[in-house]
């Protein structure tokens, strides 16, 4: 059996998707900007591609943009707003759990003389309210807070920080990278006073290669990268119409059926946490609770915890066993699965999200990241903890020998 259990790092696209991005490559392939008919054609995909955003946002069309993939749009959102906004302050504020797609390039702004406020999390890997209000100032320009964490799976109150952000100083723009978040959950920029958002299309089985930018038209930003002027001369560059209109179709299947995928996402979830936790040293991370280990008291994890977090992620360490030794066995089985983000996996070192979070040190090189997607079965992983149960106590062995 094949299992693909690593669906936060990329998604199996969608048929229909597939075969939408097929036809615009090899058939309807014009460029939006020419005058022709076929030119035409594209130019439609792409108005259809930001009502279809627009609707599920429930923003404006005029404040949707498209992008190369989430990278882009984050570096897009931090860097344009804080070159735009500089003259009002040079204060920045994000966690200490972010994407390196938002880390990396607050780094960047650090070195062209901006000041960045890391936050912290608690266990869970949430942030506290109070912290962000704490380190919000008069020159504060812009927060940038991830809504689902990609290792972990813990969601931030977006609403709440929102609404503190925008009630401390109206003028302070709030960026949300909502990546891992989108096509999960229904986010509504402007009733979470959300000035800017990122996703990415193959998240969501969509293409890869292709992201969008929310950008509220109070939102004072420039573009980054110049050329033909496109999509309002903020994100210039011949617009990858088949990827665009592929990860619109993406999101329109999945939020056309959103309520019923994401309760199933939570059952498999709750399955997986439920029989994970029956191994002997094992603990979940991420989950709003005192811990859980398995095989110790109080290591079950109720539902309601569990729905407090993402339906896709589960972050699993297991003492004893190295990550990398356990995710080769497991592909063996043939089973796919990750040991963290996987932007960072030719770069492996201790995640940075577990130790804001404060697991225990010895644990670090010891967690395996699960996440799952519409197209995961019970079956799957009922074969996954299966192999779990007999592999986990023989590699602890072979460690210990070693």
């Amino acid at each position: 059996m094949e299992v693909y259990l690593d669906n936060s790092a990329t998604t199996r696209v969608f048929l229909d998707v597939a075969e939408l991005v097929k036809k615009l490559m090899c058939e309807e392939y014009g460029n939006p900007s020419s005058l022709h008919r076929k030119g035409v054609q594209a130019e439609n995909y792409l108005r259809d591609a930001k009502q279809t955003f627009a609707k599920i946002l429930k923003c404006n069309e005029k404040e949707v943009f498209f992008t190369s993939g989430g990278t882009e749009s984050d570096n897009l959102a931090l860097i344009g707003c804080a070159m735009a906004n500089r003259r009002r302050g040079q204060h920045l504020i994000t966690t200490q759990i972010e994407h390196p797609a938002i880390l990396q390039t607050m780094k960047y702004l650090e070195e062209q003389g901006f000041r960045v406020t890391y936050l912290p999390v608690d266990r869970s890997g949430r942030i506290r309210l109070e912290d962000l209000q704490k380190a919000m100032t008069g020159g504060t320009i812009l927060v940038s807070i991830m809504h689902t964490n990609n290792e972990v799976g813990s969601v931030q109150p977006i609403a709440e920080a929102g609404a503190l952000i925008k009630r401390m100083n109206p003028n302070t723009l709030f960026h949300v990278d909502a990546v891992q978040g989108f096509g999960k959950a229904r986010i509504y920029p402007k009733k979470m006073n959300i000035d800017l958002l990122s996703a990415s299309g193959h998240k969501i089985h969509g293409p890869k290669g292709v992201g969008l930018l929310y950008v509220s038209e109070r939102a004072k930003i420039k573009a980054i990268n110049y050329g033909g002027g496109q999509q309002s001369g903020l994100r210039s560059g011949t617009e990858n119409v088949p990827g665009i209109a592929g990860m619109a179709k993406a999101a329109e299947i999945l939020y056309d059926r959103l309520d019923e995928d994401v309760a199933q996402l939570y059952a498999c979830k709750k399955h997986f946490i439920e029989g994970v936790s029956k191994i002997e040293g094992v603990q979940v991370n991420g989950l709003p609770m005192n811990g859980q280990t398995g095989g110790q008291p109080g290591g079950s994890a109720c539902g309601a915890c569990i729905e407090q977090t993402a339906p896709h992620v589960v972050s699993v360490s297991f003492a004893g066993v190295r990550s990398e030794v356990l995710l080769h066995t497991l592909e063996d089985a043939g089973i796919y699965v990750s040991a963290g983000s996987a932007c960072s996996a030719h770069k492996p070192q201790p995640s940075a999200t577990l130790k804001a979070m404060g697991v225990d040190p010895s644990l670090l090189t010891s967690t395996i990241r699960f996440s799952f997607s519409v197209f995961t079965t019970m079956e799957e992983l009922d074969y996954t903890l299966q192999i779990l149960y007999d592999k986990i106590p023989v590699l602890r062995r072979y460690t210990r020998r070693a």
